[in-house]
Protein backbone atom coordinates (compact mmCIF):
# COMPACT_ATOMS: atom_id res chain seq x y z
CA UNK A 1 0.00 0.00 0.00
CA UNK A 2 1.09 3.42 -1.07
CA UNK A 3 0.79 6.09 1.28
CA UNK A 4 0.12 10.02 0.91
CA UNK A 5 4.09 10.87 1.30
CA UNK A 6 5.18 8.09 -1.14
CA UNK A 7 2.75 9.24 -3.51
CA UNK A 8 3.70 12.94 -3.40
CA UNK A 9 6.93 11.48 -3.41
CA UNK A 10 6.32 9.88 -7.13
CA UNK A 11 4.21 13.27 -8.36
CA UNK A 12 7.57 14.95 -7.68
CA UNK A 13 9.69 12.54 -9.43
CA UNK A 14 7.62 12.74 -12.42
CA UNK A 15 7.62 16.10 -12.70
CA UNK A 16 11.62 15.99 -12.69
CA UNK A 17 13.17 12.29 -12.18
CA UNK A 18 15.97 14.37 -12.06
CA UNK A 19 15.13 16.47 -8.47
CA UNK A 20 18.16 16.54 -5.99
CA UNK A 21 16.77 13.80 -2.90
CA UNK A 22 17.45 16.54 -0.57
CA UNK A 23 14.74 18.68 -2.41
CA UNK A 24 12.98 16.12 -2.38
CA UNK A 25 12.87 15.30 0.75
CA UNK A 26 12.38 19.29 1.92
CA UNK A 27 9.44 19.49 -0.29
CA UNK A 28 7.16 16.23 1.71
CA UNK A 29 9.29 17.41 5.28
CA UNK A 30 11.12 14.17 5.67
CA UNK A 31 15.05 13.13 6.39
CA UNK A 32 16.71 12.81 2.68
CA UNK A 33 17.66 9.17 4.11
CA UNK A 34 14.16 8.61 4.69
CA UNK A 35 12.90 9.94 1.22
CA UNK A 36 15.78 7.46 -0.34
CA UNK A 37 14.36 4.20 1.58
CA UNK A 38 10.73 5.23 -0.02
CA UNK A 39 12.21 5.93 -3.39
CA UNK A 40 14.26 2.79 -3.32
CA UNK A 41 11.35 0.15 -1.53
CA UNK A 42 8.96 1.37 -4.31
CA UNK A 43 11.92 0.46 -7.05
CA UNK A 44 12.07 -2.96 -5.63
CA UNK A 45 8.49 -3.83 -5.80
CA UNK A 46 8.19 -2.48 -9.18
CA UNK A 47 6.36 0.81 -8.60
CA UNK A 48 9.28 2.75 -10.09
CA UNK A 49 10.68 1.21 -13.37
CA UNK A 50 12.54 3.20 -14.46
CA UNK A 51 13.84 6.53 -15.38
CA UNK A 52 14.54 8.08 -18.73
CA UNK A 53 15.92 10.58 -20.48
CA UNK A 54 13.51 12.21 -23.13
CA UNK A 55 15.32 13.64 -26.01
CA UNK A 56 13.94 16.19 -28.79
CA UNK A 57 13.42 14.33 -31.91
CA UNK A 58 13.66 17.10 -34.13
CA UNK A 59 17.59 17.23 -33.38
CA UNK A 60 18.00 13.41 -34.69
CA UNK A 61 16.19 13.75 -37.62
CA UNK A 62 13.38 11.77 -36.24
CA UNK A 63 10.33 14.64 -36.52
CA UNK A 64 8.15 12.05 -38.41
CA UNK A 65 5.46 10.55 -36.19
CA UNK A 66 3.19 7.64 -37.32
CA UNK A 67 0.81 5.22 -35.57
CA UNK A 68 0.37 1.97 -37.65
CA UNK A 69 -2.60 -0.56 -37.56
CA UNK A 70 -1.22 -4.04 -38.17
CA UNK A 71 -3.40 -6.91 -38.86
CA UNK A 72 -2.19 -10.33 -38.43
CA UNK A 73 -3.05 -14.00 -39.61
CA UNK A 74 -4.44 -15.30 -36.12
CA UNK A 75 -1.88 -18.12 -36.11
CA UNK A 76 1.44 -15.66 -36.40
CA UNK A 77 -0.32 -13.15 -33.57
CA UNK A 78 2.33 -13.86 -31.24
CA UNK A 79 5.80 -13.86 -33.32
CA UNK A 80 4.71 -10.86 -34.89
CA UNK A 81 4.49 -8.41 -31.89
CA UNK A 82 8.15 -9.76 -30.91
CA UNK A 83 9.32 -9.05 -34.53
CA UNK A 84 7.65 -5.27 -34.21
CA UNK A 85 9.29 -4.53 -31.07
CA UNK A 86 12.86 -5.21 -32.29
CA UNK A 87 12.35 -2.64 -35.16
CA UNK A 88 14.35 0.32 -33.70
CA UNK A 89 11.72 3.07 -35.21
CA UNK A 90 8.95 1.42 -33.21
CA UNK A 91 8.30 3.28 -30.01
CA UNK A 92 5.34 0.96 -28.75
CA UNK A 93 3.68 -2.09 -29.75
CA UNK A 94 0.18 -2.28 -28.21
CA UNK A 95 -1.76 -5.23 -28.54
CA UNK A 96 -5.64 -4.47 -29.46
CA UNK A 97 -9.05 -5.90 -29.60
CA UNK A 98 -10.68 -5.10 -33.02
CA UNK A 99 -10.35 -5.84 -36.61
CA UNK A 100 -6.70 -5.26 -36.28
CA UNK A 101 -4.28 -7.14 -33.94
CA UNK A 102 -1.37 -4.45 -32.81
CA UNK A 103 -1.19 -0.64 -33.21
CA UNK A 104 2.31 1.02 -32.85
CA UNK A 105 4.32 4.26 -32.42
CA UNK A 106 7.03 4.99 -35.02
CA UNK A 107 9.41 8.00 -35.45
CA UNK A 108 11.33 8.35 -38.70
CA UNK A 109 12.66 11.39 -40.39
CA UNK A 110 9.88 11.64 -43.05
CA UNK A 111 7.41 10.07 -45.03
CA UNK A 112 9.89 8.56 -47.51
CA UNK A 113 11.58 6.94 -44.65
CA UNK A 114 8.04 5.78 -43.50
CA UNK A 115 7.20 4.24 -46.72
CA UNK A 116 10.64 2.48 -46.74
CA UNK A 117 10.34 1.29 -43.11
CA UNK A 118 6.59 -0.44 -44.04
CA UNK A 119 7.45 -1.48 -47.21
CA UNK A 120 11.01 -3.46 -45.86
CA UNK A 121 10.20 -4.20 -42.04
CA UNK A 122 6.72 -4.38 -41.01
CA UNK A 123 4.68 -5.92 -44.12
CA UNK A 124 7.59 -8.22 -44.74
CA UNK A 125 6.80 -9.82 -41.22
CA UNK A 126 5.44 -13.06 -42.15
CA UNK A 127 2.07 -13.14 -40.82
CA UNK A 128 1.36 -9.48 -41.10
CA UNK A 129 -1.99 -9.20 -43.53
CA UNK A 130 -1.65 -5.85 -43.94
CA UNK A 131 -1.19 -2.09 -42.28
CA UNK A 132 -3.45 1.27 -41.96
CA UNK A 133 -0.72 4.37 -41.57
CA UNK A 134 -1.96 7.78 -39.91
CA UNK A 135 0.57 10.06 -39.80
CA UNK A 136 1.07 12.77 -37.08
CA UNK A 137 0.60 16.20 -38.26
CA UNK A 138 1.27 17.76 -35.18
CA UNK A 139 1.34 16.86 -31.64
CA UNK A 140 -0.18 18.65 -28.74
CA UNK A 141 0.77 16.51 -26.28
CA UNK A 142 2.95 13.73 -25.89
CA UNK A 143 3.91 12.35 -22.25
CA UNK A 144 4.57 9.42 -20.25
CA UNK A 145 3.12 10.73 -17.02
CA UNK A 146 0.54 8.17 -15.00
CA UNK A 147 -2.08 10.29 -13.58
CA UNK A 148 -1.87 9.32 -9.93
CA UNK A 149 -3.80 10.72 -7.02
CA UNK A 150 -1.64 13.79 -4.90
CA UNK A 151 -2.79 13.90 -1.25
CA UNK A 152 -3.75 17.15 -0.60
Amino acid sequence: MIDSISLEILHILQKKARIPNVEVSRQVNLAPSAVLERIRKMEKLGIIDGYEVRLNPERFDRAQVAFISVKTAASECANIGDALSEIQEVQEVHFVAGEDSYLIKIRTSNTRSLGQLLCKKIQSIPGVVSTKTSTVLSTVKETSRIPIQSPT
